[in-house]
């Protein structure tokens, strides 16, 4: 393995950096590496360098960079089809739906494109099922949501946001929602009423510090919105699609939602693809002009998403994710009091807390990023680690290995 190192004077990197800070937005603080081309489990940088992904485009690159079946997928929609908008039918789209919908065993798919988007359409969809179905008055549906929740940035999701960088001075804030406390149930029971429409969870929340919930948590939910005729809408764009090791993650808790979200990994990391599954007759009630999307559902996205669900559909990869995954919990938690406080997650995702004394998270990012291994912080100190599902067994421990240096220091 190449390693990579601090950048010099003869770096490109450089020229990219400063373009970057003179013309883009400023709303995100990358590590300062510029990446030319990547391959599986690696990236190389403007200047030949080689790093090992370890966080896998926060879950869109669960197949890896360039996966040859994806490729082969969108390079030929490209030579045939790749926009109609939805004012026409396309040869794609029925087939798509239909295969994830039986994937997922649902009934029924709302295509759309970023996951904050199908969040939004998720939104929408309860808020009309609460006045047409369940029978709450005109604008007094109200969604339960979870406190350091991470659903999206439009403005409506920051509204109930509890990160203040997400949502202070976007305001005013879109009512409607009520928070709650992240896997304590309890909390759910005594702000659930006749008015609530749905109860919208992270079944791992991944930009908290990859939290796992009490194992009673979801099956709770799952009663509670039974008992009082809700829906229960789980976002799985970051932890579904194999990622935890099972398709979907509510499933390690048994639990089935009414809707899902699902976005990141749907478009193999080529393009944004999202969607909405679930029930028939909640996705139901939207009718023609309720709800739309210029791009939600086009050629190249559903012929890019058929793939990713043929490639799931083996189950290989929800399995590489439970045994590499295995691995990689029983590694990084022998590292507890080694510059590792407690190690989050399931399956090949993880959030290594460092323990008080150690570098900050950026700090740590920065090392990794100095020995050719490619992760993010979250939460100032938490090492967020969601390599690709293809990474293998010796790929991993040369990750692992990195983490275990920096964080012993």
């Amino acid at each position: 393995m190449a390693t990579a190192h601090h950048l010099d004077t003869e770096s490109r990197a450089g020229e990219f950096l400063a373009l970057d800070e003179r013309y883009s937005a400023h709303n995100y603080h990358p590590l300062p590496v510029v990446i030319a081309e990547a391959d599986g489990a690696w990236m190389t940088d403007v200047d030949g360098r080689r790093y090992l992904d370890f966080l896998a485009g926060y879950s869109a690159l669960n197949f890896g960079h360039r996966h040859p079946e994806l490729v082969a997928a969108a390079t030929e929609q490209l030579g045939k089809l790749t926009l109609t908008s939805r004012a026409f039918h396309h040869d794609q789209l029925g087939p798509f739906c239909r295969e994830l919908a039986e994937l997922t065993g649902t009934d029924r798919v709302l295509p759309m494109n970023s996951g904050a988007e199908a969040v939004e359409s998720a939104i929408k969809i309860a808020r009309k099922w609460a006045y047409q179905v369940k029978g709450v008055p005109e604008n007094q549906a109200e969604i339960i949501v979870a406190g350091s929740n991470f659903h999206g940035r439009t403005t409506t999701i920051v509204s109930f946001s509890t990160d203040p960088d997400a949502r202070a001075e976007f305001g005013p804030y879109t009512p409607g929602f009520a928070v709650t406390d992240y896997g304590d149930a309890a909390s759910v029971e005594a702000a659930i009423s006749e008015r609530t429409a749905a109860v919208l969870v992270e079944p791992i929340q991944g930009e908290a510090g990859v939290v796992v919930p009490p194992a009673d948590y979801l099956p709770r939910l799952r009663r509670l919105c039974d008992e009082h005729g809700a829906l229960l809408i789980c976002d799985e764009i970051q932890s579904g699609l194999a990622r935890t090791g099972e398709l979907l993650a509510s499933a390690h808790d048994g639990v089935r939602a009414d809707l899902y979200t699902l976005g990141k990994a749907l478009g193999g990391g080529i393009l944004p693809v999202s969607a909405v599954v679930g029930r028939d007759d909640v996705i139901g009630v939207l009718q023609p002009g309720q709800h739309g999307s210029t791009f939600g559902g086009n050629p190249l996205a559903a012929a890019v998403g058929r793939a990713v669900i043929r490639l799931l559909s083996t189950g290989e990869f929800q399995e590489r994710s439970r045994d590499l995954g295995a691995h990689l919990h029983a590694r990084l938690g022998d590292m507890i009091g080694n510059g590792v406080a407690q190690v989050r997650g399931r399956g090949l995702w993880a959030g290594v807390e460092i323990a008080p004394g150690g570098p900050a998270g950026r700090e740590a990012s920065e090392a990794l990023m100095a020995k050719g291994v490619l992760c993010k912080e979250t939460q100032d100190t938490t090492l967020r680690i969601a390599p690709p599902l293809t990474i293998t067994r010796d790929e991993l421990d040369t990750g692992i290995d990195a983490i275990a240096e920096v964080l012993a220091k």
